[in-house]
């Protein structure tokens, strides 16, 4: 099982972001990116824009265990 909010958080600390960063490029409050964290799983649409803003395919992760 794919726990997408965790792969995101490691991402997202690999690269170095602040999560105040984060927040405004998703338009969004600081505690919604921890929220995001602990999802297990995601709208694909907000996937969609973190992999954008992250430079990231996290598609990849569900499409792999296919």
């Amino acid at each position: 099982m794919v726990h997408i909010g965790k792969i995101i958080e490691e991402e997202f600390y690999r690269q170095g972001r602040s999560v105040t960063w984060f927040a405004n490029m998703l338009c969004c409050e600081r505690t919604n990116v921890y929220k995001i964290f602990k999802r297990e799983s995601i709208d694909s649409a907000l996937l969609f824009k973190i992999s954008q803003i992250l430079n990231h395919n996290f598609f990849s992760y569900y499409t792999d265990n296919l």
